[in-house]
Order: structure tokens, then C-alpha cells, then sequence
């Protein structure tokens, strides 16, 4: 298992990602379980005007969310950098059905990694969503979470755009194996 470490780093960006969500009138979130993702997924999950759905694999959640949009609702796709590899052709959709579409990555691969395996698509995340018509943002610092998720729901929502928030790894907290 693997966790996250910050020690006497601001958290706070941790409920600001679910309290963004919820004010940008998010009733999906769709997600593969993630540590950096646990307070979102959590509150989420106990949230009653909240639809949390656990997904397989992250391109799940493009079709997922595509269809809340035509059923008139909002969502969000919640994921880790790897997992923007495995959602490069179904990006696709977005590009070519001009929906909303909003995700929020916690990164890998992106500073003192222990796995190396996360390294090369942790390295390539925001140049493959900027290659897929997704706007992208990055957050390194907890005080930078909650405005620039702000603007990016704004921008999915009111503006019918594809954006992704980047939650890099110096903010999540270096990775460990847990004992």
C-alpha cells in the first residue's frame, strides 16, 4: 500500500477540492480510489446530493460524464497522473462531442517518486492533455487549490471547456510504502 506524507504541510486543499466541487454544483464524482484523492472521494461518498461512482479504469468516467452532461447534471473525474495514459483515446469524445468535462490529477511520477514505473507518464501528464484539447493548471501550493479548480470549473461549466487541475506531488506529499 502506498501513502501519502506531508508533514506540517497545509492540508487544508484537501476538503477545498470537495467544498469547489460542491459549490460548482458537481453531482458526479466518478473516480479510481487514490490516496491523494481520499477526502474528496470520502465526503463525496457521504454527500447524499453527490453521486460517488468507483470506476475500473479512469476512461470509465469520460463516458460516465458525458452522459450525467446529457442528463443535465455536472461531474467530475477525479484520477492519478497514470491513469491520464489510459484515457488519451477515449479524451477523444470530449474533443469531438464538445462537452464539459473537468478532472482533477494528483501527480506521479513528478517529484521523489520511489516507483519508476510512474516516472514516464507522470513526466508526460499535462503535455498529453494539452495534445487533447484539455486546458490544464497546476498547484504546487495549498493556497493555489481552491482558485484555480474555481476557474477551471468555471471554465468546464460556464464555458463548455475541457480542464484538468494538476495536484503535484510537492503538495500531495512524497509517497511511501506503508507498513
Amino acid at each position: 500500500m502506498v501513502s501519502d506524507t506531508a508533514e506540517g504541510a497545509d492540508q487544508s486543499w484537501r476538503q477545498d477540492v470537495f467544498d469547489v466541487l460542491k459549490a460548482a454544483g458537481v453531482k458526479h464524482v466518478v473516480y479510481v480510489p487514490d490516496a491523494g484523492h481520499a477526502t474528496a472521494i470520502r465526503l463525496a461518498e457521504a454527500d447524499p446530493e453527490i453521486k460517488a461512482v468507483v470506476l475500473t479504469t479512469e476512461e470509465e468516467g469520460i463516458g460516465y460524464l458525458a452522459g450525467a452532461w446529457l442528463g443535465g447534471e455536472r461531474g467530475a473525474l477525479l484520477m492519478q497522473s497514470s491513469g491520464v495514459g489510459n484515457c488519451i483515446n477515449t479524451l477523444g469524445l470530449v474533443a469531438c462531442a464538445r462537452f464539459p468535462f473537468l478532472a482533477v490529477v494528483t501527480m506521479r511520477g513528478d517529484w521523489a517518486e520511489f516507483n519508476q514505473w510512474q516516472n514516464p507518464m507522470g513526466q508526460a501528464t499535462e503535455a498529453a492533455l494539452r495534445l487533447m484539447g484539455v486546458m490544464t493548471w497546476r498547484a504546487d501550493e495549498a493556497k493555489d487549490v481552491a482558485p484555480l479548480l474555481r476557474g477551471a470549473a468555471t471554465m468546464a461549466f460556464e464555458g463548455d471547456g475541457a480542464c484538468a487541475l494538476l495536484l503535484g506531488q510537492r503538495l500531495i506529499g512524497e509517497k511511501e510504502w506503508a507498513k
